[in-house]
Parts: structure tokens; sequence; C-alpha cells
């Protein structure tokens, strides 16, 4: 077996890669990776180099795949390091470059170890490891970080020497509800009427929710969902990353799965977001609006997403990072996980133990959020 680094996904055919990855989730596809380096959303402008590595059996066919970037600033990943940046410079040491496997700008978990289903997979494993920590040290990187990888991965990546990192996101899961009437009747009677509330709002003020898929989605529908993805970024003094190219691109390559929810008030659309699927989840991750209305956001973002997977047999709606106002509408706190490799020797044993600090924190922070669910008891217990 040998590997070697990709600096640009079209050097591997579509095909190939999607034999590893797979399509089930979307932003491992090599289509929507591709499009992210087509239309420079990544690249030297925004800090996200990319620096994929690929395992070749003997016969040289693609065994295994790891997403990886280099990187000289931080943005986009959502696990904060900023702090550990802030430290290594007052050392007088740089913290960049760094290496991060991750799916740029998108904090979904998923597999980051990415392992064609008919190869040796603790061989594959072992080779992607390897060479990810030899990138580490001839690129003079201070670290390796591999966010949010799901638990196979955590507990791999744990056994090769990295480092843990633990989170918490709110997720919603599908219990077998028959319509979103019925996900609320599992509520407690307080949360279920303030939801009830919460859509008459938006009813009565003449709003009407439509969903478009990528496949079905018009230009001028795709021009007028980046304006309000854009603006969302600007009004929080943030860097909209992705292009319009960038949506077109993947409405026309990946068609259903991705998923857009408009707002639309006499005939005009006022909000949107942009959802992605795969085969069992759905993924929330941008929005936007030209003018406030009462519980808008929630609608859009939360309350059509949960009416989706109910109608499509979706299991799990991951509608973003962070967020404690999810749990009042039925999405319950999640330990998230991230891992890390630091190369400096001063500098690793202090991260240890912060992070085996932050953990504890984390967990009981979880462990209190977990207290709070909207669900009637018998549900709290089915959801757990």
């Amino acid at each position: 077996m040998h590997t070697a680094v990709i600096q640009q996904i079209k050097d591997i055919p579509a095909e190939e890669w999607n034999s590893v990855a797979g399509t089930s989730n979307p932003f491992l596809r090599f289509e929507f990776l591709a499009a992210l380096e087509q239309h420079q959303c990544v690249g030297e402008h925004h800090g996200w180099l990319p620096r994929h590595i690929a395992a070749y059996d003997d016969d040289g066919s693609l065994a295994g795949l790891v997403p990886l970037y280099l990187k000289d600033n931080s943005y986009g990943e959502f696990v904060f390091d900023w702090a550990w940046a802030d430290a290594w410079q007052r050392a007088g040491k740089p913290y960049y470059p760094k290496l991060v496997a991750a799916i740029p700008y998108t904090p979904v978990t998923g597999p980051r170890l990415l392992v064609h289903p008919l190869a040796d997979r603790a061989r594959v494993v072992k080779s992607l490891i390897e060479e990810a920590l030899s990138l580490t040290e001839r690129s003079r990187s201070s670290s390796l970080h591999w966010l949010f990888t799901d638990k196979r991965d955590t507990d791999t990546l744990i056994k090769h020497g990295f480092m843990r990192r633990t989170g918490c996101h709110f997720h919603w899961t599908n219990q077998r509800y028959r319509n979103f009437d019925d996900f609320l009747s599992r509520l407690t009677s307080r949360k279920r009427k303030k939801i009830r509330r919460e859509r008459r709002h938006v009813e009565e003020a003449g709003i009407h929710m439509e969903i478009v898929h990528g496949s079905e989605a018009t230009e001028e529908q795709w021009d007028i969902m980046h304006y309000f993805y854009r603006t969302t970024f600007e009004k929080k003094s943030g860097i909209p990353t992705l292009s319009a190219g960038f949506f077109h691109e993947i409405s026309r390559t990946m068609g259903d799965q991705v998923v857009l929810v408009f707002a639309t008030l006499g005939g005009r659309a006022v909000a949107g977001a942009i959802m992605l699927r795969g085969d069992d989840a759905l993924y929330g991750r941008h929005w936007g609006c030209l003018q406030e209305f009462h519980s808008l956001h929630f609608e859009t973002c939360y309350y059509q997403g949960i009416e989706y997977c109910i109608k499509h047999g979706l299991n799990l709606f991951e509608p973003g990072a962070q967020g404690e106002h999810k749990i009042s509408r039925g999405f319950l706190p999640v330990l998230t996980w991230s891992t890390h490799w630091i190369e400096d020797d001063e500098f690793r044993p202090v991260i240890d133990r912060y992070l085996l600090q932050e953990h504890e924190l984390v967990v009981d922070y979880h462990s209190e959020l977990s207290g709070t669910s909207p669900f009637k008891k018998v549900d709290k217990e089915n959801s757990a």
C-alpha cells in the first residue's frame, strides 16, 4: 500500500472518490468538495489549502481517503482553538500552519477516515494516519486536528495517540412520528403551546413556506438565497466564503440532496434556509432574511426541517452548531468530538490537561441540559 497527498481533488476521478466516501453523506461527496475548490471557496485566499490524503492498494486501486487542509487561520472550523494560537504566539512560536481533517465551514459529525468497503480497514487507516502525521512534520505544522469525527474514527484516533476534545451540539431524532402534530403530542403542554404559538405568528403574518430541491431551483431562486446567506454573514461581521457559483454547482450535481426553504410574503421571498440531506439525515446550514418577522427563524430553520424529516422518513436533523434555545423546540444535547495531535513537546502535556478538564465540564453541561428536555417523561426515555 502507498499513499499520496492530493492538492486538487479533481486529480482523483469523481467515481473513485465516491466509491470510497460514498454518497449518503452529502459533505463527503466529490461533488461537494470539488465545488468548494472549483469556485475558490477554499484555497489561498481563505487559507484552506487542500492536502487530501489518498491510500492505494498494491494493484493501484483507491482504498482510502482523508479530506485534509493546510490552514493559516482557524476560521470556519467551529472547534475553537484561538486561545491555543494565542498561547503559541506569546511563547514566541508559530501556531500556523496547521493541518485540519474536516469539511470546510461545516460543523457536521461524520467519518474522516474514509475506507473503501472492500478494503482492509485496519491496514488502510494505519496508512492514512501515518501519512497525515508525516505530512504534519514535513509541512512544519504545529498540529494535526480531526474535526467532528464520528465515534468509530474518534476511538481509532485515540488509540493512535491523539487527544480527544469534547463538544456539545443539539440534534432532533425521529421517533417514528406520523406527522408534526404527533411530534408535538410528545412534548409537555407548555412547550407544545409555545411552538404552536410561534407557528401561528408566521401564519398570521401571511407568510407562505415552500420547499424547493436543488434539482428544481431556478437561477433566480439561488441568487435570492445567496443574497440571504451573504447578508447574514455581513450583519455579523463574518466572511461569506461560499460563492453563488458554488451553490449553483451543487444544485446541479447533487440535485435532491440540496434542500431550500423559502418564506414568501405577497409572492416575494423574505427569508430562506439552505439545508442538505443524506440518506438518513437532514443538515441545516445557512439562513437569511430581508426583514425580521416574529418566530420566522424558528419556522424556517427548525419546524420546516422537522416536518421534512417526518415526511421523508429521515431519522436525524442536525440544525447547526450551538444554541440552547433549540432544546425547547425538540433538539436534545449530543456530545461531539474532535481529536488533536500537538507536535510541540512543551505544549502537548498542557493541551492534554486542558482537554481532560474541559471534557468534564462539557459532560456536566450535557447532563444538566439533558434534564431540561421538553419531552414528556416517557418520551424523554425514548429520545435518550
